[in-house]
């Protein structure tokens, strides 16, 4: 099994995304895993949920849970699609939440940390600083405070 093949299931991605290209730099402590799709590949859009054709994509990066202990990261193409009904919209990545720089595995490691430990030590824990992890806590605590029933 090639690595890319190995991280597609790894990551558990689904067609049409798959790692297409992995690089990893044993100086810098860091990996990282390209996702991208076959060109015609059709997503749905966020409104309707009709399948669509890409439009264009936006290159965006998120970090991952670390591989050992090297970073990871992951890169992706993300596609706009053109609905003949609603425009063009960004499709949402099943890896990772709108607008967050994490994957939603490293937000859930955030999360199960931040339980147990301060917001900072966590932070030097995971290399990240202390204001994007309040971003993070910001986001599920209320979140999860809605779904309370007092």
């Amino acid at each position: 099994m090639v690595p890319e093949e190995l991280f597609s299931l790894a990551l558990g991605l689904v067609p049409p995304w798959l790692v297409d290209h992995v690089t990893f730099t044993v100086e810098e402590k860091r990996l990282d895993l390209h996702i991208n799709f076959p060109k015609g590949s059709r997503f749905a859009c966020s409104v309707c949920g009709e399948e669509c054709p890409v439009h264009d994509t936006r290159d965006h990066t998120w970090r991952h849970m670390d591989f050992f202990q090297h970073e990871a990261y992951l890169h992706a193409r993300v596609p706009r699609v053109k609905c003949q009904e609603h425009g063009v919209h960004q499709i949402s990545v099943p890896w990772a939440r709108e607008g967050s720089h994490f994957t939603l595995l490293f937000e859930a490691l955030i999360m199960t940390l931040v339980r147990e430990m301060p917001v900072l030590t966590v932070a030097r824990l995971v290399g990240e600083t202390d204001t994007l992890l309040w971003r993070v806590i910001d986001h599920y605590v209320p979140e999860a405070r809605t779904r309370v029933d007092m």
